[in-house]
């Protein structure tokens, strides 16, 4: 064969060569990125990380997780199993499920949106309120495994138990495990933190240790209380800010009441202000953290709906009370003799939670009146009963309601309203049907914001609140900026 009849075979050969790298090379990329998109996944892992606003918008419809509990025993650490969804899922809920479970995986400790430091307090101050005893010179204990953790006592110290699952949370970022999520992680150096947490169980202390025996004898709750005010006044982290970067849990309402006046700049998380004067705790520097509900949670797929839920309004609790309670008995002589109402008193003993757990669960309606203060467990314990809450509370401050709506999901009554006769019958009554399962498969889709449980789990209670500590550290950096903007100008004009 001539060598001028070689070329076109050999260009042909070359054409064949290069089709076929191109067909196998763009069989490749269709394969690797067929369930996802056209973004590479490792940028795509990269935007989903350091998008701090997918964190900032925390009210997802995902799988409800669920810890059973029981407050007639200490508490009990159990796995861990989302429920099964519905059946019928939104394209905008499976999306979020898919981003969550990347962020899960993709999440690790350098990308946390908050860096907490803690303190090494004494154990006096937190689990060893718990009767735990470490061995020498042990602050804390293993909380690698569940079952070595010291547990909280049940019955109605549980509501008030959030520095407990905060602390275990901080503890156990300590061994945090590739791929875990985490929106805070605790750091070993103060001047890395964005914010000082100081672990001292208050309500804890109060409720247990407030009371003593002798007349005149200071109690351990006091006690504490001033030891803990001079700890942090000596601590180099307290006097460098005044206090104002540190994080304090106060969510029984009669707790650090010795001290609060020494402690009002830290951020406090708290139940509500009922008991504060506006300059020691305010919405805008301050948290509200939900209370731990005492019923169980009612399984997604298990909700009893509207017609099968054959009381119409339910309250079940303390009838007489002081201060803005007083309502409450004006509500009952207005409400027990009427047909579909249950309107009692009751208590935590006995029965009463199981008791307050079915009538919840096979009403409509649960009134969430004030009582001594503005809040109380009873809101949170209807929401995991998707009982949707009445709320009769005009000085109630709500947890997370800068980025829930509570009217989706419940209904608002103004006291001087609600103790009309006939107003708030009249109002549950016009609540038909299709209005009330709105609002019911709302409350499924958001219960999981108010559990709180160890480990802890993306989109839970003590999640949510580290997040609410991130946007309140913003609000209060924007706020301090907007200060800042002439008094740079202010001081030249001075110096010259």
């Amino acid at each position: 064969m001539s060598e001028k009849s070689m070329v076109p075979s050999r260009l042909m050969f070359c054409v064949m060569l290069i089709s076929m790298f191109l067909l196998v090379l763009s069989s490749l990329f269709l394969l690797q990125f067929s369930s996802h998109s056209f973004i590479p996944r490792s940028v795509l892992e990269l935007i989903i990380v350091n998008n701090s606003s997918f964190y900032f918008t925390p009210d997802f419809k995902r799988e409800q997780i669920v810890l059973p509990t029981d407050s007639s025993e200490d508490l009990r650490f159990q796995a861990l199993k989302p429920r099964e969804s519905d059946s019928k899922v939104s394209n905008s809920s499976e999306r979020e499920h898919s981003v969550e479970r990347q962020m899960n995986i993709a999440c690790d400790q350098n990308r946390a949106l908050l860096k907490v430091f803690m303190y090494d307090l004494p154990p006096e101050f937190h689990f060893g309120l718990l009767g735990w005893k470490g061995s020498v010179n042990q602050t804390w204990p293993d909380v690698d495994n569940p079952n070595h953790v010291p547990r909280y006592p049940g019955g109605l110290n549980l509501q008030h138990s959030m520095e407990y699952w905060l602390t275990l949370d901080l503890l156990s970022l300590n061994t945090a495990k590739a791929g875990q999520h985490c929106t805070a992680i605790r750091v070993q150096n103060s001047s890395q933190a964005d914010i000082i947490f100081v672990p001292f169980f208050s309500s804890l202390s109060y409720n247990r240790h407030s009371k003593t025996q002798v007349e005149g004898q200071v109690s351990v709750n006091k006690m504490l209380q001033d030891r803990l005010v001079r700890f942090l006044r000596g601590c180099k982290e307290w006097k460098r800010s005044g206090g104002k970067n540190h994080l304090i849990v106060a969510h029984h309402p009669n707790s650090l009441l010795d001290v609060r006046s020494n402690l009002a700049s830290a951020m406090l998380v708290l139940a509500d202000f009922g008991r504060y004067p506006v300059e020691l705790a305010n919405i805008k520097k301050d948290i509200i953290a939900p209370y731990k509900h005492l019923v169980a949670t009612i399984p997604r797929a298990e909700s009893p709906s509207y017609d099968e839920r054959s009381t119409l309004v339910y309250f079940q609790g303390a009838i007489y009370r002081k201060d803005g309670g007083v309502i409450r008995q004006e509500l009952y002589y207005l409400l027990k003799d009427e047909k579909d109402v249950h309107f009692t008193f009751g208590s935590i003993g006995g029965n009463g939670v199981n008791q307050a757990s079915q009538g919840m669960s096979t009403s409509k309606f649960c009134l969430n009146i004030a009582g001594d203060t503005p809040s109380s467990n009873r809101l949170f314990d209807a929401i995991v009963s998707h009982c949707v809450p009445v709320i009769i509370s005009d000085e109630i401050e709500l947890p997370y309601e800068d980025v829930l709506d509570y009217s989706e999901f419940s209904l608002f009554v103004r006291a001087a309203d609600a103790i009309k006769k006939g107003y708030l019958l009249n109002l549950l009554h016009s609540i038909k049907r299709e209005e009330w399962t709105k609002m019911w498969e709302r409350l499924k889709e958001i219960t999981h914001h108010y559990e709180y449980q160890y480990p802890s789990q993306p989109g839970d209670a003590v999640n949510m609140i580290w997040q609410e500590v991130v946007r309140k550290i913003s609000s209060i950096q924007f706020n301090s900026h907007r200060k800042n903007r002439y008094n740079r100008s202010q001081l030249l004009v001075k110096t010259n």
